[in-house]
Parts: structure tokens; C-alpha cells; sequence
């Protein structure tokens, strides 16, 4: 049973932010959405990789570096003013309950149904959809295993900073070699998706390809709305944007905030 999620009113979904100390113009663009969310939005559901990386929630309770400290407080104060919910990523996936207490967000888990004024929609990061690359998805399975996690959290705070810098190095590197076709989703895994659940609208993140597709699958017409990421540090145009649903359905906005 998956879990399910009710909202109503203008719900905003947004992904692939990759904050951190090395993309500022981003959080500050950010910080400009979160207080248009605030005010318009009446719920705001961010679908993982909100940050470039996490290494533990500790980092965020425990002294955290001013950028991380004023993306908190905003978060914090949208969460006082609408419901905030908090997917994880391939790049956050430790985010954890304690993070969320601390914002007055919810936890999401990895996939779930959004019951939105509009019918229901099936969310998730996205990367469990890319099951064309095997390492990535041994990977993937490995590291969210509670006894691994368990270890990892368990050294320190500067360990765990190098540990992940090696790894987003070697996965950088790894994927220059990978084709575009396997850094995307799957089909046959979206086609089960809608199957599975029964629904017939996917929303997901992940891949950095913001689209609407929407194809006939078993007598149904299916849609699959993949989210942007955003980026205002490495190059131009820069570009972000959302996912804003309403009673008239979902409406992918690529609006950028300079």
C-alpha cells in the first residue's frame, strides 16, 4: 500500500535544487521561490536532491555554515505558514526524520500518491525508474540499507565530508561514460509504474529533462511530467522552475527568479 497524500488548493512540487557552498546565486534564486511559495502556494512538496549533498541531519542541528543556516530558516518559516514536504534523492538520501522535525516539514518515502483536487498523481525522485544502469542501481540499494547508513553516520562529520566528495567525483566521472539513453528512465519502469498504480499521471525528477510526455499504454492515456533542475552558478541561461497542480491539473512552469 502506498502512502497517500491529501492537499488541496494550489500545490507547488519542485526538484534538483543541488544546494550547497558551491552554487550561492542558486540558493539565493531559492530563497526567492520559497517566499513566492509562501505566499501563493498552499502546499509545497520538494521531490529530492534539495541539496547537492547530506551527509546527516547532524550537519544541519550542529553549527551549520551560514548558507545552510539561512536555507533552514526559510524553510522553517514556510513550513509555519503552509504544509512543506521533504522527498529524498540519489544525492539527499539521509535526509531523516530528525531534519524534518526540526523544519515542521513531513517526511516522504521514496514513492507515493499525491490526491490532489485534481485526481491523483504518482511522485518520486525518478531514480529508481533509470533501471537501465545496473551500477547505479546495485548502488543505490546498498547505500539505503540501514546498516550501511548506520556506519556511515556513525563517523565524523569530516569523514563523512570525504567520503562524499570522493564518491560524487567517482560518479562524475563514471557518468561522462554512460549513454544518454541509460542515464534516462526506463520505459518498460514507467509503463509498470502506471500500471501498478493504477494511476495515470507520473511526476518525477532526477534526470534533468523537463518535459510533459504523454502516449497511449494499454488503452490509457498516460502522462509522465519530468521536473528541471535548477542552476544559476555554472553557465547560462540559468534555469529552474516547478510543478504547480490545481483543479485545472498540473501546469510545468520553467520560470526563473533574478
Amino acid at each position: 500500500m502506498r502512502t497517500k497524500v491529501v492537499l488541496t488548493g494550489q500545490v507547488w512540487v519542485a526538484s534538483d535544487i543541488h544546494l550547497g557552498p558551491q552554487a550561492p546565486a542558486t540558493v539565493e534564486a531559492f530563497k526567492r521561490f520559497l517566499d513566492q511559495a509562501s505566499q501563493q502556494a498552499h502546499a509545497l512538496i520538494l521531490l529530492g536532491d534539495i541539496f547537492d549533498a547530506w551527509i546527516g541531519d547532524d550537519i544541519a542541528l550542529q553549527d551549520p555554515p551560514a548558507w545552510l543556516s539561512d536555507i533552514l530558516a526559510q524553510l522553517q518559516h514556510l513550513a509555519s505558514k503552509i504544509p512543506l514536504f521533504l522527498g529524498r534523492g540519489n544525492r539527499d538520501f539521509l535526509i531523516g526524520h530528525a531534519l524534518a522535525r526540526h523544519l515542521g516539514a513531513h517526511l516522504l518515502p521514496d514513492t507515493f500518491i499525491l490526491q490532489a483536487d485534481c485526481g491523483p498523481l504518482l511522485l518520486s525522485h525518478g531514480d529508481e525508474y533509470c533501471t537501465a544502469d545496473k551500477n547505479y542501481q546495485r548502488m543505490r540499494t546498498l547505500v539505503r540499507t540501514p546498516l550501511v547508513q548506520g556506519i556511515f553516520l556513525s563517523l565524523s562529520l569530516h569523514t563523512r565530508r570525504r567520503i562524499a566528495n570522493w564518491a560524487r567525483s567517482r560518479s562524475k566521472q563514471a557518468n561522462r561514460n554512460k549513454s544518454a539513453q541509460i542515464m534516462d528512465v526506463n520505459p518498460e519502469a514507467i509503463q509498470y509504474a502506471w500500471v501498478a498504480s493504477n494511476i495515470d499521471t507520473l511526476v518525477h525528477g532526477h534526470t534533468h529533462r523537463p518535459a510533459v510526455h504523454t502516449q497511449l499504454y494499454l488503452g490509457r492515456e498516460c502522462t509522465r511530467i519530468v521536473l528541471p533542475d535548477w542552476d544559476y552558478d555554472h553557465g547560462t541561461p540559468v534555469r529552474s522552475g516547478w510543478l504547480s497542480i490545481s483543479a485545472a491539473g498540473p501546469e510545468l512552469r520553467l520560470d526563473t527568479f533574478v
